[in-house]
């Protein structure tokens, strides 16, 4: 084969709905291939905008762990419970923009309730209670971005 009918032949196999094409003809031997040959090549990550507010849920639920901070302040140690992120993520209040949230500071919640919602890769993470609890506080704001581990909610246990 010469240059021209090897140029017909790249031609010709490009149009064609060939994955691909292994020709041997005497000592000469050629092979064309489409799509995915097993390179994974990554492109840079650029930084997008946060969603101004998840649309449509379809969650998988996360318990929140609960922990017991201690803090001393003029020689008396207070303790607290909280409830922690257990995800890197956007932390949202309320399943849409619009509606209520799902808890609020004085509200009392049930184990398995869901508390918040952590968006992750453009996944909606419903967080829920991990024990009968009264909400004392809410330590984020909604659309705040959360780290694993930070406190979210102060708690009081039932």
């Amino acid at each position: 084969m010469d240059f021209k009918d090897i140029k017909e032949l790249i031609r010709v196999f490009d149009k064609s709905e060939l994955n691909k094409l292994k020709i041997k003809e005497g000592d000469f031997e050629i092979s064309m291939g489409k799509g995915f040959d097993g390179a994974i090549e990554m492109a840079p990550v650029t930084s997008m905008a946060p969603a101004a507010h998840p649309v449509a849920i379809s969650t998988p639920s996360i318990s929140a762990p609960v922990e017991t901070s201690c803090s001393t302040e003029k020689g008396v140690q207070t303790c607290s419970d909280t409830i922690n992120s257990p995800m890197v993520g956007t932390y949202y209040a309320a399943p849409s923009p619009g509606s209520p949230a799902f808890v609020k500071a004085g509200d009392t919640v049930r184990k398995g309730q869901t508390l918040c919602i952590l968006e992750a890769m453009k996944i909606m993470n419903e967080v829920e209670a991990e024990c009968d609890c009264k909400i004392l506080e809410v330590l984020v704001k909604d659309a705040d971005p959360v780290e694993y581990d930070m406190p979210l909610f102060v708690i009081e246990k039932l």
